[in-house]
């Protein structure tokens, strides 16, 4: 039996839309999984009974904002709603309500005494989805129309993303560019060709990762597109700091820029190398000076050579040993030798599933050519027997 509905996952926006083939009603359903940006709702269930008209509606990719409810309808998370917008109104999905809407407030200094929260309407209608739906289906090649206008005016800009407003009167169109652009004779082609209105809305190269997404090299979800809100400068001193390759093509991530997780333990090994001691120069040891070759920062082992030019023969010692010669170099007193002093005890990694080898699930190798062997040898021995 043939299937009459075609499924589509708009992970853009968040849900799932359900076509009929035989030209009936689009069904929309709130999908939380494609949910960029998404929050956990850790105060579920809990109500706040001064803020219980307040909801974080959800609009295509990162873009989100909280809306207060004027309709009288009881709304909850999952419902498409009809809200206000500058010109017209525009069509989101509420995922968010109860007490865990003022902590997002909070966390975007939003004081819901004196901000101007803008109103849900009401429940979005099933000709409200469908007009919304015919917006969405425009955004694509408004988009290669747009890059190609733009190339042909030759404006220095990229154009990242195209988003329709609910109505299908408005659009934004997300841009990076290096420097200043000027967009008069551009909004003027666009408002002639597109026959709507225009909103030029720059961004950068992390916002844009955000908008698209995709997976990091850790092999998760980007981070942009995933939790962060609000980007940190980063710079090589965070790679330095925790003693990594100052390599360009690692560091950097799909955004071109450096990567944000590199900022994220740079506090712990700030703290590590605050136990570790600073040399100005080498150890002194009554068999000659030894050299600091390099440092393992969270472990606290420092290494020496006697020769500096070669990491050949190197000696390890804990970062509070190198404290205490240095102190009896202060004074004038050399230890006898960095020789033979053993090697400071590295805590061992144990996986959680023990020490088994995967190399157990593979059949020895030696056995199958020991049986042919068995079998040539009794093969050889019967043809002496039959001489």
């Amino acid at each position: 039996m043939e299937d009459k509905e075609t499924i589509k996952q708009d992970c853009f926006r968040g849900c799932t839309v359900v076509e009929d083939k035989d030209g009936g009603e689009a069904v929309c359903t709130y999908r939380m999984g494609c949910c960029k940006l998404r929050d956990y709702d850790y105060l579920k269930g809990i109500r706040e009974e001064k803020y219980k008209d307040y909801f974080e509606v959800r609009f295509k990719n990162t873009r989100k904002g909280i809306y207060v409810n004027a309709s009288g309808q009881s709304i909850k998370q999952g419902d498409f709603v009809v809200v206000e917008a500058a010109t017209g109104h525009d069509l989101g999905i509420v995922t968010l309500e109860g007490a865990i809407v003022l902590r997002q407030m909070r966390a975007k200094g939003i004081d819901p005494d004196t901000y101007a929260f803008k109103s849900i309407y009401r429940k979005a209608k099933n000709s409200d989805i469908e007009k919304w739906q015919e917006a969405i289906a425009r955004e694509h090649e408004t988009m290669i129309k747009s890059r190609r206008i733009a190339a042909e005016l030759g404006l220095d800009m990229k154009i990242g993303d195209v988003e329709f407003q609910g109505d299908g009167t408005k659009a934004i169109f997300y841009y990076i560019a290096d420097g200043r652009v000027d967009f008069r004779q551009l909004i003027k082609v666009f408002a002639d060709e597109f026959r709507i209105r225009i909103e030029m809305k720059q961004i950068g190269a992390r916002q844009e990762a955000g908008l698209i997404g995709g997976l990091g090299i850790c092999g998760r979800e980007l981070c942009c597109a995933n939790y962060v809100t609000s980007f940190q400068s980063i710079s090589t001193s965070a790679a330095r700091c925790q003693d990594l390759s100052l390599n360009p093509q690692k560091l950097a991530g799909q955004c071109g820029k450096l990567k944000c997780c590199l900022n994220y333990e740079v506090p712990v090994y700030q703290d590590a190398q605050a136990r570790i001691p600073r040399l100005s120069g080498p150890l002194e040891f009554g068999d000659g000076p030894a050299y600091l070759m390099k440092t393992d920062i969270l472990q606290g082992i420092m290494y020496f050579s006697y020769d500096k030019s070669s990491l050949s023969d190197l000696y390890a010692l804990s970062a509070e040993e190198v404290a205490r010669i240095v102190k009896m170099n202060r004074n004038g007193l050399k230890p006898e030798s960095l020789k033979g002093d053993p090697e400071p005890a590295a805590p061992e990694f144990v996986t959680s599933v023990g020490d088994d080898s995967i190399s157990r699930f593979d059949k020895p190798a030696g056995k199958r050519k020991n049986r042919h062997n068995r079998r040539g040898n009794a093969h050889r021995d019967n043809r002496g027997k039959e001489k």
